[in-house]
């Protein structure tokens, strides 16, 4: 996933300890351009010398010719599909790292399966199915460590969260580290990236994870807005702009899970394709569901589910030649 500052929607790829993958990123509000005809590698670039060749298509599922290509690997046709959050850091703390975020992000992450957005990615398959747009919030664990983390380390906190029994080892899941905001992950968070998804094989399953950091730590880089809809208090965006940047990352992990199957000739994936492109947009006002801060300060937002309005950037919709939507 990009950035608002400036890094291209597929990451710099990383070679890790169990296996050698790459990772997808969301960069700043400023994106570079990829190199033709590269596959996406991790962070918001492409990598030529791993460039994949583009296959093609068979299958009913798999529909090209609407500015983004079909590259031969699986998407995550589960339906639902699991998602996990890994609280990295202090949530006990002030402004946006408080039990609230969590509260909200979790809230999100139950809501958000079937609603408008997330179905534009139903528009995505593989040879044997789609997408089904359905996502179920499965669980949490919380690590309470504040040292920073390279890359390697957010695979760690995947793997012992996943090790010690504290979330199943599910190949149906996509695994979000979400870091409060005193935790720098030294690879280019708040320079390079919001955040990025990979995978990595974790005792013998293909386990997909992403890293989504609290973006109150770069407002200016990875922030749509100071104050969002849901914000507890003036200038406390975080929690609204950790979930634009997580469905920026849940919507490309579903349909390029192992980096192999959906994005186009620079590398990007069907996200990158609308970094912070929000399309049509609503203000708060006093008889919505913002919440009083996010009211007093005219936030906007796009999306409504879950009792709750979000300002969300747009998908890429694989049909009628292809765009940024916020629906069908």
């Amino acid at each position: 996933m990009r950035f608002p500052l400036g890094k291209a929607a597929v990451s710099a790829f990383l070679f890790l300890i169990l296996s050698v993958n790459y990772v997808l990123a969301q960069k700043p509000l400023e994106q570079g351009e990829g190199v033709l005809h590269s596959a996406p590698n991790g962070k918001g670039g492409t990598d030529d010398q791993n460039a994949l060749p583009e296959a093609r298509p068979t299958g009913q599922a798999v529909v090209s010719g609407n500015g983004i290509s079909y590259h031969g690997g699986s998407v995550m046709k589960g339906n639902p599909v699991n998602v996990y959050a890994i609280w990295y850091g202090n949530w006990s703390s002030t402004g946006s790292n408080t039990g609230a975020t969590v509260s909200l992000i979790e809230h999100f992450l139950g809501t958000i399966g079937g609603s408008a957005l997330e179905k534009v990615n139903t528009t995505y398959g593989d040879n044997s199915g789609s997408v089904t747009g359905n996502v179920h919030f499965a669980g949490h664990a919380f690590n309470t460590s504040t040292a920073n983390l390279s890359d390697s380390g957010v695979q760690s906190v995947v793997s012992n969260a996943i090790s010690s029994g504290a979330l199943p080892r599910d190949s149906n899941g996509v695994y979000f580290v979400l870091t409060s905001s005193g935790i720098s992950e030294t690879s280019g968070f708040c320079t390079q990236y919001c955040g990025w998804h990979t995978h990595a094989t974790l005792g013998g399953v293909d386990i997909k994870y992403a890293f989504v950091g609290n973006v109150d730590r770069c407002p200016s880089g990875c922030e749509i807005q100071r104050t969002g809809p849901n914000s507890p208090a003036t200038n406390v965006g975080g929690a609204d702009g950790m979930a634009n940047t997580m469905s920026h990352e849940l919507e490309e992990a579903i349909s390029d899970p192992d980096l192999n199957a959906w994005f186009d000739s620079s590398g990007q994936e069907n996200a990158d394709k609308c970094n912070f492109n929000f399309g049509a947009t609503h203000a708060c006002n006093a008889n919505g569901l913002c919440s009083a801060s996010g009211t007093a300060a005219a936030a906007k937002y796009n999306q409504t589910f879950g009792n709750n309005n979000w300002m969300l950037q747009q998908n890429w919709r694989n049909s009628s030649g292809g765009g940024c939507a916020q629906h069908l």
